[in-house]
């Protein structure tokens, strides 16, 4: 993973002026030859969402301003954006004065769609605006409490399983860490899993999350990985694979992956 000029696990400078050359791309295409997929045939649709917390600028007059963002990457951008580059991007329009909040959100856009190579649709929210949060999404079951005889803590696809009927349902873990693939800090996240085919086998399901307890890679790499092992190892007929990661440095990343094209990362969570 070419990451050796990224601002990730490096002292850096924090500027507090517009500067969009601080967004660092990541291609998305070695990670996925890396599961096994080749030439742009990707088994999804889908989609990134990220939260930012930390956001301001100045008004006319000097008096800073303050929001939140949504920010949606679509999966079939050719990259990503290393998060820690993003940080010390929003952190550089803290001391530029803008017009207002939609001139801000008009250069963000237009700065992370160049930066990723795909059109990025960004929403500001006012910080009295603070949307809702759950604790688990209706609808959906917790296999946290399935008993798991072998624990593991190295990836293991083996573990997934399908042997039941034909069922529709809704499963969810709070119990996914993975770890950041420069720095290692750990990132926690929940995975909610969407599917109607072959009944996945719950404690497998289980022992497979927890093993990427000690798996380094981007947020978005891990959520393919676990779309595609779901897909390959358990024969959906559809499926939707969600992990609403929890924040660090003021963001949190929540990506997608569907074999259905209208699905969405869905609610915000209570660790969000």
């Amino acid at each position: 993973m070419a990451l050796d000029n990224a601002p990730l696990g490096k002292a850096s400078d924090y500027p507090d002026h517009y500067d969009p050359a601080l967004l660092f791309p990541v291609a998305r295409e070695e990670n996925r030859r890396r599961i096994g997929l080749e030439d742009g045939r990707w088994p999804w649709f889908g989609g990134d969402l990220w939260q930012a917390w930390e956001i301001s600028w100045l008004r006319p007059g000097g008096i800073p301003e303050v929001a939140w963002a949504e920010i949606r990457f679509p999966a079939a951008s050719p990259s990503l954006i290393e998060s820690k580059s993003f940080k010390l991007y929003l952190n550089s329009l803290n001391q530029t004065v803008f017009s207002s909040a939609g001139q801000v959100a008009e250069i963000v856009t237009g700065d992370l769609s160049s930066a990723c190579g795909a059109a990025v649709n960004v929403r500001f929210l006012s910080v009295d605006d603070s949307g809702t949060a759950t604790g688990r999404p209706s609808g959906y079951e917790l296999v946290d409490n399935e008993v798991v005889d072998d624990v593991v803590y190295d990836y293991a696809p083996e573990s997934l399983s399908a042997p039941g009927p034909v069922v529709t349902e809704k499963l969810c873990s709070h119990l996914l860490k993975s770890n950041c693939p420069v720095t290692g800090q750990p990132d926690w996240g929940t995975v909610l899993v969407s599917y109607t085919g072959p009944a996945i086998d719950r404690a497998g399901l289980l022992r497979y999350i927890v093993s990427f307890r000690q798996k380094q890679d981007f947020h978005e790499h891990c959520v393919e990985t676990l779309f595609t092992d779901l897909l390959s190892r358990c024969k959906p007929q559809s499926l939707t694979v969600c992990a609403r990661y929890t924040r660090r440095g003021g963001l949190d990343i929540n990506p997608w992956r569907s074999t259905e094209p209208e699905e969405q990362a869905g609610p915000r969570l209570i660790r969000q």
